[in-house]
């Protein structure tokens, strides 16, 4: 599978490990030991995955995927040995779209990278058609939404989790469930779910605490709700 990955990584010799596997694999590889350096070479660059370490010297990588969210909306795989659940809702919540816990066998993190741009192709392949609701659009090809001229970015995952209910509009559906088909696995944590349903909400909903699109069905979990323009002034 060819693919350019960005390694932000401080140990060097972890990210050349990684490197070596992917290598394998067929990928190119670029190592930034900082997030400023990375920063640096994503100017006229761009990687087709982000492999990121939070714990960095100078920027550390949440405010890295910060900054860089507003540049793409890329997948990126967060690599820590941070695994409390407060650090995994974090960089969920920044966007990150997979996140991997130190230590960590490097074949499973290559399975993990293939399967995430495979997502990112299957989803790219999928027809052009855009699904409409209010005022937005969400193009499969680009994984952009759009809200009349105006085009939001969204992450791989955050298309995964809008798509999906989009798909499944005024059906119900609970977080396990979402989960399992997103993530395509019955194990995790599901309370990315969540996180990824609040991210969305703030990018679509006029008030998010107060959601039209993004209905929360108590007890049950999410049901997407495709409202007319002429109902929403947002």
């Amino acid at each position: 599978m060819k693919a350019k990955i960005l390694i932000v990584e401080d140990v060097k010799e972890l990210a050349d490990l990684v490197a070596l596997y992917l290598g394998k694999e067929g990928m190119e590889t670029v190592h930034a030991e900082t997030a400023e350096l990375a920063l640096e070479k994503l100017e006229g660059w761009t990687p087709d995955l982000v492999i990121l370490d939070i714990n960095l010297p100078g920027m550390d990588g949440y405010e890295f995927l910060h900054i860089y969210r507003k540049k793409s909306a890329g997948p990126v795989l967060i690599v820590s040995a941070r695994n409390a659940d407060e650090d995994i809702i974090a960089g969920l919540g920044y966007g990150a779209d997979e996140f991997v816990t130190k230590p960590f066998s490097p074949r499973v993190l290559v399975a993990r990278v293939r399967a995430m741009l495979r997502r990112v192709q299957d989803s790219g392949s999928e027809s052009d058609r855009a699904v409409r609701f209010g005022p937005f659009s969400l193009d499969a090809a680009t994984c952009i939404l759009r809200k009349g001229g105006e085009r939001i970015p969204l992450s791989a995952k955050e298309f995964d989790v809008l798509a999906y209910l989009a798909g499944n509009q005024g059906r119900p559906l609970s977080p396990e469930t979402i989960y399992n088909a997103v993530w395509k696995t019955p194990y995790g944590d599901i309370t990315a779910v969540a996180v990824y349903i609040q991210r969305l909400r703030k990018k679509i909903e006029k008030d998010p605490a107060n959601p039209v699109y993004i209905e929360t069905v108590f007890g049950m979990g999410y049901r997407f709700n495709a409202i007319p323009e002429k109902a929403d002034e947002a």
